[in-house]
């Protein structure tokens, strides 16, 4: 028997907002991951970089992303540049809960936390030798203009949606459009100091703390069912409900594949389990199954996650010999799993074409890539987006902070 209106009503709007939380508490996992990776002279300034962009991304959001995401697409390219203005006028009448729906407000707050989540991709990336405020005017035009319009395209109703493309969640939306950036940042700000030999030789830069880093995934994954399971959009009948239990359970399961795969090819290869590329296994399943977490059997998601996982063994190194540094590994993450993912969908789901797939994968990438491209050669040659030699050298906690996250580490004992 179906529920009232008012009940769907409440129940969706239950749903986007304790999702959106979920997915805001990712901004925590992104912190703690890239605190882990980068080295504990970086600490402090990576974790002020996730909670500035998070809060930087919102503004933008609401200055102009919204509704370039969203209002009057219509088959199109992009909404209209105007700020968000939620209705809590229909909050006064008597039939505000006509259909059912859910309130502005959690649909607002619910795809606020997504654009967060793609400036969070980056800022890992790009650690240990971006300036704090070139960075975050790079988020501020991502989350203001080039996320939106690409997210227009499909969630917006525009023309990759009139095509039938499919992307549930995001894994080409947010996580490879959040990598192309990131590779597009990489390309123009360089390898940190000492990270490539001249002879091409790769020298380890450890993290800070494993520890740290283990937490930070084990929290993002937690983050990834409301990511998933939110963008079911709906809570307010029994079908759905079934269509969330099934999109947890094939999220959680594809993360285990690609840890799996990875713990098993890194035995293989170099003899020992890297706790590093595990962490990565993780994401990338999480990534991989975003594109289509509603339609695979739990089998087919544990390989789907499986694959993501073995993708970050072969791009890692990859990108060393490219001698493009990527700090924390989003690249191989959310830029090749997330195209994995979405070139998948069709493998268990029958609506999907894999010619619309692609269409989608290369143009949200074109647009995605040369458009941050542009923007980070334009802040280069404006401001300057790296930090000196002496800065780097000296980490950025104290350069550009004036503190330090360890600061006993370097101080000796103390007497009192």
């Amino acid at each position: 028997m179906p529920v009232s209106p008012e009940t769907s009503y409440i129940l969706n709007s239950f749903s986007f907002l304790i999702h959106g939380v979920l997915v805001m508490f990712m901004a925590c996992g992104f912190a703690m991951l890239e605190a882990g990776l980068v080295r504990t002279k970086n600490v402090a300034t990576i974790c002020l970089k996730n909670i500035a962009l998070y809060s930087l991304a919102g503004v933008m959001f609401w200055i102009s992303g919204y509704n370039l995401m969203y209002l009057n697409v219509d088959g199109g390219l992009l909404g209209t540049l105007l700020p968000w203005v939620g209705d809590t006028s229909a909050l006064q009448s008597a039939d505000y809960v006509d259909g059912g729906g859910y309130t502005a407000h959690s649909d607002w707050f619910f795809q606020m936390v997504f654009v967060a989540t793609t400036a969070s991709i980056i800022s890992g990336t790009v650690a240990e030798r971006i300036r704090l405020w070139p960075f975050l005017l790079f988020v501020a035009v991502l989350a203001g203009v080039l996320y939106p319009i690409q997210g227009a395209w499909h969630w917006g109703g525009g023309w990759l949606a009139e095509m039938g493309f499919a992307d549930f969640a995001g894994s080409t939306l947010v996580h490879s459009a959040g990598g192309w950036a990131a590779l597009a940042g990489v390309m123009i700000i360089g390898a940190r100091k000492g990270k490539y030999t001249k002879t091409g030789q790769v020298s380890p830069m450890p993290g800070s703390s494993l520890p740290l880093a283990t937490l930070g995934t084990f929290i993002l994954w937690f983050g990834w069912f409301g990511f998933n399971g939110g963008s079911q959009l709906a809570l307010g009948s029994a079908a759905d409900v079934t269509a969330m239990s099934i999109i947890y359970v094939n999220t959680n399961m594809a993360a285990a594949g690609g840890v799996l795969a990875v713990m098993v090819l890194t035995q293989i290869i170099y003899g020992k389990v890297d706790l590093s590329m595990v962490l990565n296994g993780a994401l990338a399943g999480l990534v991989s199954i975003t594109a289509g977490p509603d339609t695979p059997e739990i089998w087919q998601a544990i390989l789907i996650g499986g694959v993501g996982g073995m993708i970050v063994i072969i791009t890692v190194p990859l990108l060393d010999r490219l001698k493009l540094d990527d700090v924390v590994g989003a690249i191989p993450v959310h830029l090749c799993a997330g195209i994995w993912g979405t070139l998948a969908v069709p493998l268990t789901n029958a609506d999907a074409s894999f010619i619309t797939q692609l269409t989608g994968v290369v143009s949200i990438g074109l647009f995605m890539f040369f458009g941050s491209l542009i923007v980070w050669y334009g802040i280069d040659k404006l401001f300057g987006v790296r930090v000196s030699v002496e800065e780097e050298f000296e980490g950025l906690d104290k350069m550009e902070l004036g503190l330090e996250a360890y600061p006993e580490f370097g101080m000796g004992s103390h007497k009192i």
